[in-house]
């Protein structure tokens, strides 16, 4: 019989492409999700009963435990943006983490695969870092062969990153951003879940890898790149610190006095504090190369999900060939 892995969160940006993958190499793939009819898109990724949503609730052992049955390997990708109801970042990134490291363990599991974030740090500003951190140190501690991978701000179709931007784009001559000085690394989603395969395989040492692509730009030159791809003319506008942090508070005390009815996806006082700080790999970590692996830069992937937001959409092209007609 096939091998079986059970990956928490795989119906996510990161999940599903690792999902896909293990797929590919024959495996049996357990998806576990909040919501399995939500995840249903994953079968297809494998031959019938290949790959499976499943219903589980990291906050709880036995619903981890449930899932986990029968693997041989484990991978968690379980992460929020911003903190909604009962799933906060400590509930989530840290004591879940955990408690799936400490289940694999006390059941025999052999591999496991931990995705955390590039920036995790004990001693950050940020609640959602801190946190990040905590995760890995409660994965680390109940499985000390785990692989954990910290990836930067990850790009791919279905990112909330450039396509969140590119949206903005369409609604005025000015984008605003927080941090335009900020660095980041941005990796591709499939050569993070190239490597999280890896991990699954056995096929990577243990330890903490560190995962960033090849180009290193601040947030305003991404932004530049972005409008570049999607032929849009915009005034990329740097929203000064001080005034990030009172509209994150404002926007935060509306899902407070909503009760969690209005959820805050626009911008936290916890986002601005990530904002604030470079989010590169770091000199002597662990990375692709240690993995044998090569990651995708951003120019080679960008056009083929950003087309839709530019003037002419999928039109573009056809539209350029016209006007050289013209020309002669």
């Amino acid at each position: 019989m096939s091998k079986l892995v059970t990956i928490y969160g795989g119906s996510g940006f990161v999940g599903r492409y690792i999902a896909r993958r293990m797929a590919k190499e024959g495996w049996r793939v357990r998806v576990a999700v909040r919501h399995p009819n939500d995840a249903l898109f994953v079968k297809p990724y494998g031959y019938v009963g290949q790959v499976e949503p499943v219903f589980c609730n990291i906050r709880d052992d036995a619903s981890v435990l449930g899932v986990m049955r029968g693997a041989d390997a484990v991978v968690n990708c379980v992460g929020v943006l911003c903190e909604v109801g009962k799933n906060g970042f400590a509930a989530t990134q840290a004591e879940g983490a955990g408690r799936i490291a400490r289940l694999a363990a006390e059941h025999g599991v052999a591999h496991m695969v931990h995705v955390s974030a590039l920036g995790a740090d004990a001693a950050s500003p940020s609640l959602y870092s801190r946190t990040k951190a905590a995760g890995e140190a409660a994965v680390l501690e109940a499985f000390p062969a785990a692989v954990i991978l910290r990836p930067s701000v990850i790009f791919g179709a279905e990112d909330q990153f450039f396509n969140r931007f590119a949206a903005m784009s369409r609604l005025g001559p000015i984008l605003p951003v927080v941090g335009a000085g900020t660095k980041f690394q941005p990796v591709y989603v499939d050569d993070v879940a190239q490597a999280a395969v890896l991990g699954v395989l056995g096929q990577a040492a243990p330890g903490v890898y560190e995962l960033g692509g090849p180009d290193v730009a601040t947030f305003r030159d991404l932004m530049a790149q972005m409008l570049a791809v999607i032929q849009r003319r915009r005034l990329v506008l740097n929203i000064p610190f001080f005034a990030a942090r009172l509209m994150g508070f404002g926007f935060d005390m509306v899902q407070t006095l909503t009760l969690g009815l209005i959820t805050n996806r626009m911008l936290t006082r916890d986002q601005v504090r990530n904002l604030a700080r470079d989010n590169v790999v770091a000199d002597g970590a662990k990375t692709f190369a240690d993995l044998g692996l090569v990651p995708t830069a951003m120019g080679a992937v960008l056009p083929e999900y950003l087309w839709r937001y530019r003037p002419s959409g999928q039109y573009a092209a056809i539209k350029d060939s016209a006007k050289n007609l013209r020309k002669t």
